[in-house]
């Protein structure tokens, strides 16, 4: 048929069909060309079409491949960031439980610790009103003034100790001598202008006290040692607070 003619290249081409002349051909020819000619324009457009629909094909396809690859690769950094949030908020937890964890652990100890700084504090009372507290005292002084290092000392007790610490003066030099051996002892005087807190009214031990012990001053005032029982206890305690392990 036509269509065949077309695709066989035995159908006239468009530039040679607009030489004919319709003076030389009777109405059967005319009407033939000119169906050739409409044949020929939509094969043409149908060809074009083809080829516009495969082109749009293509570029939809490809288009489609690209969006789809680009939402993948967001879907997929999308991913990585929450997890990686995820992540950092694990370790933010588990930070911040071990940071309770800790806390609780050392406020466990220190409530520990001040329990057992209360039965001392509650043992040494009982001892600073027994008859060994003087012997304490003088031990205490004696430890102080070698410290000081000077010849002569002042001591500053609580005022409820002042008597009781004049009653000791020549006790303490002579336990100086004992515990330094040749050293010369120094001479000791009782401060009784300043005093050290007076002793703990009741057993909860609230507000400003002293258990007991004594302050040792150089006569000038510049070397200080504190020997009370308050200072050695604190000392102990701080020895003592690493070495605390809960159950």
């Amino acid at each position: 048929g036509d269509e065949a003619e077309v695709r066989r290249g035995t159908r006239p081409r468009l530039d040679v069909l607009h030489a004919w002349d319709p003076g030389a051909m009777n109405e059967e020819d005319v009407k033939r060309q000119i169906q050739q000619m409409v044949m020929f324009i939509r094969q043409e457009a149908e060809e074009k079409a083809s080829e516009i629909r495969v082109s749009a094909e293509e570029d939809f396809n490809i288009e489609k491949l690209q969006m789809v690859e680009a939402e993948k690769q967001r879907i997929r950094k999308e991913y990585e960031r929450k997890e990686s949030q995820v992540e950092v908020q694990k370790m933010i937890e588990k930070s911040m439980q071990r940071n309770e964890a800790r806390l609780k652990v050392l406020e466990a100890r220190q409530k520990l610790v001040q329990r057992a700084l209360k039965e001392v504090e509650k043992k040494l009372k009982e001892l600073v009103e027994g008859p060994k507290y003087k012997t304490i005292l003088k031990q205490l002084i004696a430890q102080g003034a070698h410290r000081i290092g000077t010849k002569e000392c002042v001591i500053r007790c609580r005022q409820v100790d002042r008597d009781v610490v004049k009653g000791l003066l020549e006790e303490a030099r002579e336990e100086y001598k004992r515990v330094f051996g040749d050293e010369e002892a120094p001479v000791f005087t009782v401060e009784e202008k300043f005093y050290l807190p007076p002793p703990p009214v009741k057993d909860d031990f609230e507000g400003s006290f002293c258990l007991g012990g004594v302050v040792l001053v150089s006569k000038d005032g510049k070397v200080s040692c504190s020997n009370t029982l308050d200072e050695r206890l604190e000392v102990a305690a701080e020895m003592f607070l690493p070495k605390v392990r809960l159950c």
